[in-house]
């Protein structure tokens, strides 16, 4: 029992997660992971496994078949999947694209079944159903079937207008052409014509219309760069290569168009970054992967034209697997509507006559008669104001003018109108890095070169000033124009050259990278594999130092206007274990030199013991790591002839290892990069965008917990979490490991206790770390599958038996499952309670499947409401699974922004929106319902003190009218006005103290305690205004001896004072007070006397005598001054304790908005936001700035090789006119 119990929390030790991979095991196949390892096979096993593959054709994961030029072959019938009853449909989905929810024939069906899910509607059908029997009706049918219609049709509009705009954009999309060859020919088609198997051509500039394997292209060896913003942030370019078979054989038009080739490969999945396959052609079969597929949403760059045959269309497209599914997203307030419309609908069933002894027909009517009578407790009006209220929220967002960016001419746009009071309710929002927080624009800030630090402001004389002027670059042919440098210093040094280290500093720049180069109209385009490689070559060139020309074996510097080129000996490229690179080169005269750069830990532990400005250096590393700069040490050797033939034999024998070349290589690189001398270092920035650290600062102030998930390396998560702020020099930052090791400790004290299947025992919620202290949480993709149990471990071989087992051994089995699902959920669970318990958390090197996980986790065990913010299609999945997605429409396409629900250009504007536009949706909302229940309660609740009067016969005790406009004319207008206007301080005071964004989170504003409260007040004031007019009316005689007791002047006289009470009980509700709200309390009850004089008036009783029945009731009731006194007399018993109780409370009890508005006057000025002061200690840093380079290994064996060299080839118009163009290769391979 005791193994059992141990095998199953033991982890598994064997494979360490690795920090600097992004995981993709959640949708690995079983296959996958058993080739992973080869264990000893049991001969039953084997036995099993061949008998399954003699079935199988082809290999389980190579299901998806794909045969170019041949439409026809996907339309077999085996191809075919039953989609619904007899009707088929082919399993390979075509090109068009589909994010819309409805179409002609579902919009009605559908909308009507997801607005009958609301309680309310429902429970409006059941009335007016009830209306339509004439026996027990009490109102009109009419009264509840056109409001109904009203809000049915109102909410259907609102839903169409934003589908439409979801079928414009799809339109748009799937309208978007390119070549496909059709009868032998390239002819223009759009892309929803495309087929899985078509031959496509594109041309710069293009999006890659689906996913395909590339063919050829323009470049040499077929190359195509692409740029993969849209699907994972990066601008940097990448580059694809095609089978050197299909380079060589498929250039011209003719061939492409009698290519049949054959491919078999994985089905459709979400893994952007993995792809197996084979093509099958010419009687040979080769290997596909990654590097070979274009991915639908890339854009070609630097590549005139490419060829590709599509492989995945459409649904089936990564990017779109990846997009996750469409949720229909309601607010807390409306799932609690809900429940309130249950209890009030329940609680009027038992507003009967009583008689429970003999029930008899007209008991039963009548009873029905008072459902009607008392459904104005929850008006359907209700749900029309609160469409309206939404509507007009959503519309002040979209004026916002200091949410628009100019820039880009990019307003912020609320896509959905049913949320807006949720934005006042946050409590974590989960936010992508790249494009988000960051500009994703590295530019160069400061350098330390011999020990010297540059890039202050200063002058050539080496003073310092506050205001100076940019360095001017134009005495440099090669400068771009665009770094903004101001140490005036630095340019002559290098001009003097008085110090021969700065030139070599740059000089090092200029040469030692991966960068690829072309001229466009006399301009340099660099190509990098990474910005910060990118901003540090331009840096170079902007200091004279212009990289210009590479060649397979020699490279072109310009050194101050003189060309020099250099031959290159070998090029040691970056990978994510090595943190550095190094290239090696023979100068013009002679000499063999080292160049070195990387990460200051592994450059540190390889320089000579005989390095003078080594402190000076560490010094200016923690000044960069204190201004969250990336940096990355720049180091030199010269090397000797006969040093260099030696290590150039190992250098080569093991470029041509059979295995493990790249360990034989990293230990050959290991035994030239030592003894280095250093020569300094490098500060790169990675711009934020304007205002993220205020944003984060103030947001933590409204107590909303920030999660980062990125795709980014660790180094590079964390320095952004200290330039953001998010993370500080006193924060305690815990990593994989260390939560691993505390959640394991969990678990088995969990276990111990009585362990997690333990179903009675009481919860102990105990914390995992002690009080007090700053925490954040760094966690890593595949820490987190390891953490969550969501890694994927090979099966017991000895368990995979395809024959029947035992009903014990099935028994068992399930048991052990449930066991493991029940561990994996306590496991979760602890794991979002360790992080919840931190200030900040950064999910690194994360997919986007896990970024959703992540937030989706939160969801469910924190029951918090959570925000989503992110730029890409990376992010869509999280955006969707968010209560609220927002998508910042930044340099990254439009595909967050589509699935969003809200979206602008600049991370700063999410303040505003969730500590402005949140919360005063949320207090107006609140302010709303609280009111209108109040003032339906006062209303509807006179008719059950009136029924004790009345024999239970089910008599209203108001005129019809006065009952039908209510709650349309006689006080909709006020409360409308409020839920739109109101705000309890000035939009500058609500950022200013972001403390005033708590109420939300906890919802205080509207919850149970406060409906029960609403409701206890309107029955208070439903019995003042019956109570106090009923004493008032019995045994009165009026001025001309007559008494008014009637029940005509009786209902006048309370509907009279109902009227007055709930309009100026909104005038105490309201905290800001402008014209329209005045006119409109004022307006509205000068309205009801108004429409009441000529409802009574005896000119109408002619013309519908049935309709309108209390002729000359009005004049004839108000002409007494009794009755007058009776109104005043009502409204002031009802409204004095109010004022008084509110009196009391702002002087005793004051609230925090309370205060704010006593002493607004003083607190107008607006305070500035400052960057908090990092306190600087020379040598006791403790952490680096992240190291500036790629997250993947760079261009270097395309270098090398030669395989990306441009010589000379035909461009793309001469291949169309000229079907006989021969194209050659350009490189031996």
């Amino acid at each position: 029992m005791s193994t059992e119990r141990d095998s199953e929390t033991t982890f598994d030790e064997d494979s360490q997660p690795n920090d600097e991979v992004v995981p993709y095991s959640d949708d690995e196949t079983e296959d996958e992971l058993d080739d992973q390892g080869s264990a000893v096979e049991p001969e039953q096993n084997r036995v099993n496994r061949e008998a399954e593959e003699n079935r199988e054709p082809f290999r389980k994961e190579c299901t998806w078949q794909v045969k170019a030029n041949d439409r026809k072959y996907h339309e077999q019938p085996h191809f075919m999947n039953t989609k619904f009853l007899c009707i088929k449909e082919s399993k390979y989905a075509n090109n068009a694209i589909k994010t819309y929810k409805y179409n002609a024939f579902t919009f009605i069906p559908m909308n009507l079944f997801e607005q009958f899910k609301r309680a309310a509607n429902l429970y409006f059908l059941a009335l007016l159903i009830l209306q339509a029997v004439p026996q027990i009706s009490t109102l009109a049918w009419y009264t509840t079937l056109v409001p109904l219609l009203v809000v049915l049709g109102v909410t259907a509009i609102k839903d169409l207008v934003d589908d439409v705009a979801r079928h414009k954009m799809d339109k748009e999309i799937n309208n978007r052409t390119c070549e496909v060859i059709k009868d032998g020919r390239f002819k223009v088609a759009k892309w929803k014509e495309i087929q899985v198997g078509d031959v496509i051509r594109l041309k710069k500039n293009d999006f890659v219309p689906a996913d395909i394997l590339l063919l050829s292209s323009s470049e040499p060896n077929s190359l195509c760069y692409v740029e993969t913003a849209e699907l994972d942030g990066e601008t940097n370019l990448k580059f694809k290569m095609s089978l050197e078979i299909t380079d060589q054989y498929l250039q011209r038009e003719d061939t492409l168009a009698t290519f049949d080739g054959f491919i078999e490969c994985e089905e459709p999945n979400n893994r952007l970054d993995k792809f197996t396959g084979t093509l099958f052609w010419r009687n040979t079969s080769f290997p596909l992967d990654a590097d070979k597929i274009l991915l639908r949403g890339c854009v070609i760059r630097n590549t005139d034209f490419c060829h590709g045959l599509v492989i995945f269309a459409g649904a089936d497209t990564k990017i779109m697997k990846n997009s996750g599914k469409t949720r229909f997203k309601r607010t807390k307030i409306d799932y609690l509507m809900n429940y309130m419309v249950y209890t009030v609908g329940n609680s009027s069933w038992y507003l009967y006559d009583g008689e429970d002894d003999t029930p008899s027909y007209r008991g039963f009517l009548i009873f029905w008669g008072y459902i009607i009578v008392l459904n104005t407790m929850v008006p359907i009006s209700l749900y029309v104001s609160v469409e309206v209220i939404r509507l007009g929220q959503s519309h002040f967002i979209n004026w916002d003018l200091q949410m628009y960016y100019a820039e880009k001419d990019t307003p912020a746009k609320a896509r959905t109108t049913t949320l807006n009071e949720q934005l006042g309710q946050i409590h974590y929002i989960f936010s992508d890095k790249t494009g988000t927080l960051t500009q994703n624009i590295m530019t160069f800030k400061k350098c330390c070169i011999n020990g010297q630090i540059y890039g202050d402001h200063r002058d050539a004389s080496q003073h310092n000033h506050n205001k100076i002027e940019q360095v001017d670059f134009s005495w440099n042919t090669y400068a771009d124009g665009k770094l903004a440098f101001y140490d005036h210093y630095l340019i002559e040094q290098i001009q003097s050259g008085k110090e021969p280290e700065v030139r070599q500093f740059f000089f090092l720049l200029a040469v030692c990278h991966t960068v690829m180069v072309d001229r466009t109209d006399g301009q340099l385009n660099y190509q990098a594999a990474s910005p910060d490689e990118g901003a540090l070559v331009n840096a170079a060139r902007n200091f004279g130092f212009a990289f210009l020309a590479r060649t397979q074996n020699t490279i072109t510097i310009s050194e101050l206007g003189t060309e020099r080129t250099y031959n290159v000996l070998a090029i040691l490229d970056f990978n994510s274990d090595r943190k550095r690179m190094s290239i090696i080169v023979r100068t013009p005269e002679g000499n063999i030199k080292l160049y070195c750069k990387g990460a200051d830990t592994v450059i540190y532990e390889r320089l000579h013991r005989m390095n003078p400005t080594k402190q000076e250096t560490q010094d200016a590393l923690d000044i960069f790591a204190n201004e969250t700069l990336r940096t990355l040490c720049l180091c030199y050797k010269e090397i000797e002839e006969k040093e260099f033939t030696e290590w150039n034999k190992k250098f080569m024998a093991a470029s041509v290892a059979s295995t493990n070349r790249d360990e034989a290589l990293d230990k050959v690189y290991e035994e030239i990069e030592k003894d280095l001398i250093l020569l300094g270092a490098t500060a790169i920035e990675d711009k934020l965008q304007d205002g993220v650290p205020e944003t984060i600062s103030k947001l933590a102030k409204a107590d909303i917990k920030i999660w980062v998930l990125t795709g980014d390396k660790k180094e590079t998560a964390e320095n952004i979490g200290f330039a953001c702020e998010l993370l500080t020099e006193d924060t305690t930052i815990c990593y994989g490991e260390d939560i691993n090791s505390l959640l394991h400790a969990r678990m088995e004290n969990q276990r111990n206790r009585g362990g997690v299947y333990a179903k009675f025992a009481p919860p102990v919620q105990e914390s995992f770390f002690p009080p007090g202290g700053n925490r954040a949480l760094i966690i890593t993709g595949s820490w987190l599958n390891e953490i969550l149990l969501e890694k994927k471990t090979k099966r017991n071989k000895i368990l995979k038996l395809k024959f029947p087992r035992t009903e014990e051994e099935r028994r068992m089995r399930t048991q052990s499952k449930r066991r493991l699902e029940a561990k994996k959920e306590q496991r979760q669970k602890n794991f979002v309670d360790l992080a919840c318990e931190c200030s900040a958390v950064i999910c690194c090197r994360v997919t986007p499947k896990q970024k959703a996980m992540v937030v989706d986790l939160v969801k469910r065990y924190k029951k918090a409401i959570t925000l989503a913010i992110g730029d890409g299609a990376n992010d869509v999945n999280m955006i969707k699974t968010a209560h609220i997605g927002v998508g910042i429409s930044g340099q990254e396409g439009m595909q967050a922004v589509m699935s969003s629900d809200y979206s602008f250009a600049q991370f700063r504007y999410l303040q505003r929106l969730l500590l402005v536009h949140g919360r005063w949706s949320y207090i107006r909302m609140c302010k709303f319902l609280r009111y209108f229940f109040y003032k339906n309660f006062a209303f509807t609740l006179v008719h059950f003190w009136y029924s004790f009067f009345n024999g239970y016969s089910a008599q209203t005790a108001y005129e019809d009218w006065f009952i039908t406009l209510y709650n349309v004319l006689y006080t909709s207008l006020p409360v409308l006005l409020m839920g739109l206007l109101d705000q309890d301080v000035s939009d500058k005071l609500s950022l200013r103290f972001p403390g005033l964004y708590i109420v939300g989170q906890r919802d205080l504003l509207f919850n149970y305690k406060r409906f029960f409260v609403s409701l206890l007040h309107g029955v208070l004031t439903s019995m003042i205004l019956f109570f106090i007019p009923l004493g008032a009316y019995l045994q009165t005689v009026g001025q001309d001896g007559e008494a008014p007791s009637d029940y005509q002047s009786f209902a006048v006289t309370i509907a009279s004072a109902l009227v007055i009470t709930v309009n100026f009980q909104i005038g105490l509700d309201t905290s800001y007070w402008t014209f329209v709200n005045a006119f409109s309390i004022f307006g509205s009850i000068a309205l009801y006397f108004g429409i009441m004089f000529d409802f009574h008036s005896a000119g109408i009783h002619v013309l519908f005598p049935s309709a309108f029945q209390f002729t000359g009731t009005a004049s004839n009731a108000l002409r007494q001054p009794y009755i007058w006194l009776t109104i005043i007399l009502a409204v002031a018993v009802c409204l004095l304790p109010v004022v008084a109780i509110r009196f009391l409370s702002m002087t005793i009890w004051p609230s925090e908005s309370d205060k704010i508005q006593k002493h607004r006057k003083r607190l107008k000025a607006e305070e500035q936001w400052q960057r908090r002061q990092q306190v600087f200690r020379r040598g006791v840093s403790t952490r680096r700035s992240a190291y500036a380079f790629s997250h993947q290994r760079g261009y270097a064996d395309l270098i090398s090789s030669g395989r990306s060299i441009r010589k000379k080839r035909s461009p793309l118009d001469a291949i169309v006119a000229d079907g006989t163009a021969e194209y050659r290769r350009t490189g031996d391979s």
